[in-house]
C-alpha cells in the first residue's frame, strides 16, 4: 500500500507541476475574453478531457511504442529527466503575460482552442509524456503491478480534476492570487520540476550502468 501511495503522490505532484494550471490561466482567459461563464467551463472541460485521453494513450501504449522501436526504459528516464530539467529552468524565465500563441479571442469559435493550444501543447506536452512513461517504467514488481497501474491512473484523473477546477474558476483565482502570486508560484514549481528531472536522470544513469554491467546490483 505504501508503494502505491508513493507512486500516486509522485505522479500526481509531477504531472500537476508539469501542467502548471496557473501558467495556463493568462492564455486561457485571453482566448475566452468576452465569453460567458458557461463557455469558459465548457472549454475547460473539453481541454481537460482531451488531455486526459492523451495521458491515458501514452500510459497504455507508451511503453509498447518504445519496445517497438527498441528504446530501453533507462534511456527514457534520462531523456525525460533532461526534458523536465529544461522545462523547470524555462519556468524561471519571464514569459509575456497572456501570450495567446497566435490565436486571438476573435478566432475562438473558428479554432478548437480546447485542443490547440490548451490541451496541446500547454497542458500536455513533452514533459507530461516523459513523466507518464517514466512513472510507468518504475513498475517492476509483478505482484504489485495492478495496484501500481491503479495508482498512476488515479493520479492522472486527480491531476485533470484539479486542472479543471483551476480553469473553471480562472477569473477568481487570478483576482485573488494576482500576477505576482502566479509568477512566484510558477518559479517555485520550476524549481521542483528541475529537481524531479535530475532524479529521473540519476535513476536512468544508474539503471543503464547496471544494465551494461558497470555497476553491481548488490
Amino acid at each position: 500500500m505504501g508503494h502505491e501511495f508513493s507512486l500516486f503522490a509522485g505522479t500526481f505532484s509531477t504531472l500537476l507541476a508539469i501542467i502548471n494550471p496557473l501558467e495556463v490561466l493568462p492564455v486561457y482567459l485571453k482566448l475566452l475574453a468576452g465569453k460567458d461563464e458557461a463557455a469558459h467551463r465548457a472549454v475547460a472541460m473539453k481541454a481537460c478531457l482531451y488531455s486526459l485521453l492523451l495521458c491515458f494513450f501514452f500510459f497504455i501504449f507508451g511503453t509498447f511504442i518504445l519496445r517497438l522501436f527498441g528504446v530501453p526504459l533507462a534511456m527514457v528516464r534520462i531523456v525525460g529527466g533532461i526534458i523536465l530539467v529544461r522545462i523547470g529552468f524555462d519556468l524561471f524565465m519571464p514569459r509575456p503575460s497572456g501570450d495567446d500563441l497566435g490565436l486571438s479571442a476573435a478566432h475562438a469559435d473558428a479554432a478548437n482552442i480546447a485542443f490547440v493550444p490548451l490541451a496541446m501543447p500547454l497542458m500536455f506536452g513533452p514533459g507530461a509524456i516523459a513523466t507518464i512513461i517514466g512513472m510507468t517504467s518504475t513498475i517492476k514488481d509483478s505482484s504489485a503491478e495492478m495496484g501500481s497501474l491503479v495508482a498512476i491512473s488515479a493520479a492522472i484523473v486527480a491531476t485533470m480534476c484539479v486542472t479543471y477546477l483551476c480553469l473553471a474558476y480562472a477569473e477568481m483565482l487570478t483576482r485573488r492570487i494576482g500576477p505576482l502570486g502566479i509568477d512566484a508560484a510558477t518559479r517555485i514549481v520550476g524549481f521542483f520540476v528541475s529537481a524531479i528531472g535530475v532524479g529521473l536522470i540519476f535513476d536512468g544513469v544508474i539503471e543503464a550502468l547496471q544494465m551494461h554491467g558497470f555497476v553491481s546490483l548488490h
